[in-house]
């Protein structure tokens, strides 16, 4: 069973640095084809995909999101770290990761999800 479990602050400064991790258990993140992806939901919207990284390494980004978005990954760890630079109140939500076969921006396409957590940028 693939379990997947995010780590980091709930707190950010407007301005500062995000630093997510997802720790995969259960499986592992270079294994083919898998795509280990970070979703978001703010506040009373919808689920945002974020980005991506592949089993090979490969990185993908939303368009909206791409100039403040970089996906690395430590495979001596299994975990993928989501770094979003300048945040504003509006990137507050709950950020989830997610697994795929192929890459995929739609929720009902991933098999396996994080409980999530809840990110709020405020000063």
């Amino acid at each position: 069973q693939v379990q997947l479990q995010e780590s980091g602050p709930g707190l950010v400064k407007p301005s500062q640095t995000l630093f997510l991790t997802c720790t995969v258990s259960g499986g592992s993140i270079t294994t083919n084809y898998y795509y280990w992806s970070w979703i978001r939901q703010p506040p009373g919207k919808g689920l945002e995909w974020v980005g991506a990284i592949a089993y090979s390494g490969s990185t993908y980004y939303s368009p909206s999101l791409k100039s403040r978005t970089s996906i690395s990954r430590d495979t001596s760890k299994n975990q993928f770290t989501l770094q979003l630079n300048s945040v504003t109140p509006g990137d507050t939500a709950v950020y989830y990761c997610a697994r795929s076969v192929g890459l995929v921006v739609t929720s009902d396409e991933y098999d396996y999800w994080g409980q999530g957590t809840q990110v709020t940028v405020s000063s």
